[in-house]
């Protein structure tokens, strides 16, 4: 980012109220101010990474300085600009779907568009509404896109609080939204963090089917449905696999049951809709996809993210758990002649408890 001199300096003040009325004609339900200070975090997340908890997710720990530092990421930085953007859809039964065992489980987040590109095309809208106001400024926007310590940033710029599940929980809308930033140059006043609420409540600790939780703010991911789901691409540990149940892309488990969230609001973001009902598919049907099926079905999703051997290695890990199905068996069976040693190993497992189930 390159400073750009101003040639008659604004008013901050007025200008941080206008961006924030901005950024909400632009779809954004919040947009906080923060400095670059990340305070006690970069500790933490060092402390997190030493006890292994990253999962050989390496990238994590690369370019430490970059991550815990935004000015040594962007040079010239002085401010970050936080938006968070509503993603829940509505009326996809979240809870029904998990207590259906032949149905196939995919995190709400990951239903529609891919919210990288939602997102970062309104940040540029936004940084393009700020040049008109102010003429040209030094910024870059992210959004889950580089090593951007995007929690605590909006933390600190009043957005939410960290809850115990290490999201960021707002008081009036739970945690079902995106982050994104804006990294400036500009030295706008900032906001104040809000408190945390989360009080004595362990939820979202209690619910993890997996136990990945393994204390208030300390998320082992090696544990993580999320992680095991969508990052990792060997052999599941076997105790792990009858807690996934059907989901097969993520895990929403924490934020179904936090508290908080009974105050969050339906997205009215069209990108966000499910797509290919995938908020109720079967198991089976989309274990019978074939990659050019897959690849079609999941072209501008973030649920591509999730390589095709990687998907059908959880949607048997699924049809392992579910009830008894001779067209299951059949199923399974089919794919194993063709299925790579990891898929294989968790085919056999999955027909190994279907015939323990049958009649």
């Amino acid at each position: 980012m390159t400073r750009i001199p101003h040639a008659t300096a604004p008013d901050f003040a007025q200008l941080a109220a206008d961006i924030k009325v901005w950024g909400r004609e632009l779809g954004f339900q919040q947009v906080g101010i923060s400095d670059i200070d990340l305070g006690a975090h970069p500790q933490h997340f060092a402390d997190w990474i030493a006890d292994g908890f990253h999962a050989g997710m390496d990238f994590l720990a690369t370019d430490y300085a970059k991550r815990t530092q935004p000015a040594t990421l962007i040079p010239g930085t002085r401010r970050v600009i936080s938006v968070r953007m509503d993603y829940w859809p509505a009326d996809t039964r979240p809870m029904e779907i998990l207590k259906d065992g032949t149905r196939a489980y995919v995190s709400r987040y990951a239903l529609g568009r891919d919210y990288h590109r939602t997102v970062r095309q309104r940040l540029q809208k936004f940084a393009d509404r700020i040049v008109e106001a102010v003429g040209p400024f030094g910024y870059r926007a992210f959004t889950d896109s580089a090593p951007v310590m995007e929690k605590p940033l909006a933390e600190q710029a009043g957005l939410g609080w960290m809850g115990k599940h290490t999201l960021i929980i707002n008081r009036s809308a739970g945690s079902y939204f995106f982050l994104g930033e804006l990294f400036t140059d500009l030295p706008l006043p900032v906001d104040a963090p809000v408190t945390a609420h989360c009080g004595t409540c362990t939820a979202c600790i209690d619910i993890c089917p997996t136990q990945a939780i393994v204390a208030p703010y300390q998320l082992d991911s090696r544990k993580c449905i999320s992680w095991l789901t969508i990052e990792y691409e060997g052999v599941i540990p076997e105790a792990l696999r009858a807690p996934i149940g059907n989901r097969v892309f993520g895990c929403d488990d924490c934020q179904l049951v936090c508290p908080w969230n009974r105050y969050a609001k339906t997205s009215p973001e069209k990108d966000f809709l499910p797509r290919h009902a995938l908020d109720r598919a079967s198991l089976l049907d989309l274990f019978r996809w074939s990659e050019a099926d897959y690849l079609r079905a999941t072209e501008g999703m973030a649920l591509r993210r999730a390589r095709y051997p990687v998907f059908l290695r959880n949607l048997a890990i699924g049809l392992g758990n579910a009830p008894y199905d001779p067209a299951i068996v059949a199923a399974l069976e089919a794919r194993l002649p063709e299925a790579g040693d990891v898929l294989a190993e968790h085919i056999r497992w999955a027909m190994a408890q279907q015939v323990a189930r049958a009649p």
